[in-house]
């Protein structure tokens, strides 16, 4: 069998040094959509970091990929994707750095027709832990050993209209630009490898809708923020294509509207729902998350 869970359960953590400056995290905004009215994202004189960063800093491999190298794994990158990720910010991301990134994979769960690999990586800096972030990765056909199934309860959607709907355009060259902060799985440039992936075209990193979303959200309910973020968790519920424009529905998480920040006492800590889609491909969620704040 490609995957041996024990194997990988039984690998040592890596420790990886990771270094960035302003351009990797002026690149990364650009590459989730930031233009010319962001200049807080754009300009070295106005540089603020949006926490997603965290995915790509050091310019590497995301969480996703890296999974693939721990012992014990040796699977089609073909039938790989990413099925959630989530980040925990410990303190403000600075413009540059130099940190240690420790990964390790904490669960495989049996899917039955899939397995899903957890990747938890730890950073910090000389002056502290800097994030935390996990992975999913999530490899078809290669389930079915018997072991635990692990956590398998999806969200319910929201009942009712959402607080406020906002939508973003993706570029139709978004994927090549993004790519260019690290992630180069050919899934998201190559239509051959798309094909045999069992897609008709290219597919949107997720990675980049996810930061697209935390940016709306920021933008839209922090006036940009970005220290306020604490933490960020999302499922990959289905596919973006570049070129469409994506919709993002933002609920107070349990229908209580003073959790939403900037519906009540301005700073004030809370959360967001938020569940994003495909505009002309509505009747399934392509992202569905939470976003705390502090």
């Amino acid at each position: 069998m490609p995957l041996d869970p024990a194997r990988i359960l039984a690998a040592e953590p890596r420790s990886t040094r990771i270094s960035w400056a302003e351009k990797d995290v002026q690149l990364y905004h650009l590459g989730i959509g930031a233009g010319p009215d962001d200049l807080r994202y754009t300009l070295e004189s106005r540089l603020h970091v949006l926490p997603a960063f965290a995915t790509v800093a050091g310019g590497g491999a995301p969480g996703v990929i890296r999974a693939l190298s721990v012992p014990g794994v040796d699977v089609d990158l073909a039938r790989v994707l990413h099925a959630g990720q989530s980040l925990t910010v410990h303190r403000p991301l600075p413009t540059r750095a130099t940190a240690t990134a420790v990964s390790e994979v904490t669960a495989v769960h049996d899917k039955g027709n899939a397995a899903l690999l957890v990747l938890r990586t730890e950073v910090s800096d000389t002056d502290g832990p800097l994030w935390t972030e996990e992975a999913q990765t999530y490899v078809r056909g290669e389930g079915g050993w018997g072991g635990a199934r692990g956590p398998s309860a999806r969200p319910t959607l929201p009942a009712g209209p959402p607080w406020r709907t906002v939508t973003r355009a993706v570029r139709a060259d978004q994927a090549l630009l993004y790519r260019l902060s690290g992630d180069l799985n050919p899934l998201h440039a190559d239509p051959e490898f798309a094909a045999r992936a069992g897609f008709d075209r290219p597919v949107l990193h997720g990675l980049c809708t996810y930061g697209m979303a935390l940016k709306a959200v920021v933008d839209t309910l922090l006036g940009g923020e970005v220290g306020r973020v604490r933490s960020y968790r999302a499922r990959f519920t289905g596919v973006v294509y570049p070129g469409e424009t994506l919709s993002l529905d933002l609920w107070p998480p349990e229908g209580d509207p003073d959790a939403v920040p900037g519906s009540g006492e301005s700073g004030a800590p809370g959360a967001v729902r938020l569940v994003a889609r495909a505009v002309g491909r509505e009747e399934t969620p392509v992202l569905d998350g939470t976003v705390r704040f502090g």
